[in-house]
């Protein structure tokens, strides 16, 4: 579809409607084409990109690179748009209004090398409505202690038992401890 025909389908659809501007942060592998595996989908069903913000010298928890998308789309296509994003494998960490509302902090304690923590933290995201915004890791070499890693999970507003519910349920199967939640002051 090219962009005259978006464009016509929206004017005949739009009821009137004017485009707004959204932002999508994305978070994407570190491999090439990987941007446009990501902008794609955006162009494709109706976005118009008004600015890219990518990140690369900075990495998220999960050792990948974080990219902020403004665009502009009728408020009717924005939910699509971002589906599509997400149907292409594109990790989507926050999407304008599903902005998370509440924050969480936790620790894991255990084996948490063997116990393969970016799967971990890979499950948490993608089972619990919750995404990993900041995690510190203490693993002690040459010994036989156990290592631990704080997290810090946003999630949405009247989630947060849910996300524990299922760090929980990870935890267990791990042989992992949580310690949860933390407050502000003793994280």
């Amino acid at each position: 579809m090219s962009a005259q025909d978006i464009e016509q389908e929206e004017t005949e659809t739009d009821g009137g409607e004017l485009p707004q501007a959204h932002t999508i942060r994305l978070e994407l592998v570190d491999e090439p084409g990987q941007l446009l595996d990501a902008l794609k989908p955006i162009a494709n069903n109706g976005g118009n990109l008004l600015s890219i913000f990518h990140e690369r010298g900075n990495l998220t928890p999960r050792g990948h690179i974080p990219v902020e998308v403004d665009l502009e789309c009728l408020p009717a296509r924005f939910e699509s748009i971002v589906q599509a994003v997400r149907d292409a494998g594109i990790n989507v960490i926050r999407a304008d209004t599903e902005h998370f509302g509440e924050e969480l902090i936790l620790l894991l304690v255990g084996d948490l090398v063997d116990s393969d923590l970016s799967d971990t933290l890979h499950r948490v995201e993608e089972v619990a409505d919750a995404t990993v915004t900041d995690l510190s890791l203490s693993a002690p070499s040459g010994t036989q202690e156990h290592s631990s890693a704080r997290l810090r999970l946003a999630t949405r507003s009247g989630k947060s038992d849910e996300v524990l519910g299922v760090v929980r349920d990870i935890a267990a199967e791990k042989d992992l401890h949580v310690i949860e939640p933390l407050t502000e002051e003793s994280a």
